[in-house]
C-alpha cells in the first residue's frame, strides 16, 4: 500500500502519514469489509480516500478549468523506453498536486472523470482538463530527460 500511498504525496514521509492515517481506518472499519470483492481493493480504496484527504487538507486542489490541446510527439515512445520505472515514478510525483491526483485516480486506479470531479469536488471538465494537462506536463518532462541523456 505504500506505493499507493507514494503516488498521491510529494515527499516520502508524506506518504507514511497517509499510509498510517490508511491503516487506522482499514483498522477501525474491519467490521464493515463484506467479503464482496478482494480485501487488497477494499484496503486500497481506503489509502486512496485517505492520500486524497491527506490532500485536500494540505494543500487545496488547484482547479483550473481552461482545456488545452493534447498532442502526442512521435519521439515519446522511445523516450520513455529509455526510462527506467523510478524515473517514471519520480516524475509522476513531481506534477502538480491536482494533475498529480487526477492523473494517478484516472491512469493507474482506473476511476472515471465523474467519479474523480466528486471525488475531488471539481467539475468532470476539471478533471479532464487536468488530465490533459498532466500528460502534456509529463511528455515534456520525459522528452527533455532524455535529450539530455542522449
Amino acid at each position: 500500500m505504500m506505493s499507493v500511498c507514494l503516488r498521491y504525496a510529494k515527499e516520502y514521509s508524506e506518504a507514511e502519514d497517509i499510509l498510517q492515517e490508511g491503516f487506522i481506518k482499514v483498522y477501525a472499519n474491519l467490521k464493515s469489509f463484506r467479503h464482496e470483492g478482494s480485501f487488497e481493493g477494499w484496503v486500497r480504496r481506503i489509502m486512496v480516500t485517505s492520500a486524497l484527504k491527506y490532500l485536500r487538507k494540505a494543500r487545496p486542489t488547484q482547479e483550473i478549468t481552461a482545456a488545452e490541446e493534447y498532442r502526442e510527439s512521435s519521439d515519446l515512445p522511445d523516450a520513455i523506453a529509455h526510462l527506467g520505472e523510478q524515473e517514471i515514478i519520480k516524475l509522476i510525483s513531481n506534477l502538480p498536486d491536482g494533475y498529480r491526483a487526477v492523473f494517478n485516480l484516472y491512469v493507474i486506479e482506473g476511476y472515471k472523470h465523474q467519479e474523480i470531479a466528486n471525488l475531488l469536488s471539481i467539475e468532470e471538465s476539471t478533471s479532464r482538463s487536468q488530465l490533459v494537462k498532466a500528460r502534456k506536463w509529463l511528455q515534456e518532462k520525459v522528452l527533455a530527460i532524455t535529450r539530455v541523456a542522449l
